[in-house]
């Protein structure tokens, strides 16, 4: 049971922030900093902490690129649920899924094409977009419109985590009043976890927040100087209790840096339109 609740949980975590931003410098940053920063042009100890993850990550280095590919191989409750590959623009302008059903998926920036056009539609748009923002997530914590507020560290396994959590502002793509709890390794940098809420398609926070879910980071590999994770699982999460019984995985592998041409992202011929739910 909780494999089907995390299941249809994660299914509309469609990152339609993704969209929003579309074609966005991601260079820009505007932040809110909830105490107005410290002066002399210094953030806030909120804001610090999700550039300092950023930083760890090598945010820079992530934007000189144009664009990354990786596959992935995912399942819940011993199902697989994905096999394929993702690619994206590292400011996630533009995404695109190859499945190893033959079946693609294209977001030009505008919209979201399903090939070839009879193929099944169901869950097309959270496939387009949801493997791809958990993988940029160290990337985009500081994106316009997300706010910060520091919470307490805590003690895991031997390990210290700084905590922060994460909100955003009106407007903000579908579900302005999702959040996320960011962990952080005190040692590395590096981001550890990220429990949320989804009120996608509901829009009632109080209810998302009954049932929370976390992601969890794990063996790293830098590539072309950028740290990304090769290991994702999913867990059931409240913060009081922190991470409980694992529900999914997914291994990444053959993640590249590429100068990606425009026409990978182009509308394929045999498609159909996959509109927002």
């Amino acid at each position: 049971m909780k494999n089907l609740i995390l299941l249809l949980s994660i299914l509309t975590i469609i990152s339609c922030k993704e969209e929003q931003k579309s074609e966005k410098n991601n260079e820009e940053i505007i932040m809110t900093e909830p105490d107005g920063g410290i002066g002399n042009g210094a953030v806030s100890p909120e804001v610090a902490f999700a550039q300092g993850i950023e930083s760890a990550h090598n945010k820079e280095d992530w934007n000189a690129k144009k664009a990354v590919s990786f596959d992935i191989s995912l399942s819940f409750g011993g199902q697989e649920r994905l096999n394929g590959k993702v690619t994206s623009l590292t400011n996630s302008s533009k995404v695109r899924v190859d499945k190893n059903n033959n079946t693609q998926l294209i977001y030009d920036g505008e919209q979201v094409f399903l090939c070839p056009a009879n193929a099944d539609a169901k869950g097309a748009r959270f496939d387009m977009f949801t493997w791809q923002y958990f993988f940029a997530l160290p990337f985009k914590l500081t994106d316009p419109g997300t706010n910060w507020e520091q919470l307490e560290s805590v003690e895991m396994d031997n390990n210290t985590y700084d905590v922060g959590k994460l909100t955003f502002g009106e407007n903000i793509g579908d579900a302005p009043d999702d959040w996320y709890v960011v962990y952080q390794e005190r040692e590395t940098g590096l981001l550890h976890a990220a429990g949320y809420i989804v009120t996608y398609g509901s829009g009632d926070q109080k209810k998302a927040e009954e049932n929370p879910h976390a992601i969890v980071y794990s063996d790293y590999k830098v590539i072309d100087g950028v740290p990304v994770a090769t290991k994702w699982s999913f867990h059931d999460w409240n913060l009081k209790d922190g991470f409980g019984d694992k529900l999914g995985e997914a291994t990444l592998s053959n993640i590249v840096f590429f100068n990606a041409e425009d026409k990978l992202f182009e509308k394929p011929e045999d498609s159909k339109v996959i509109e927002k739910e």
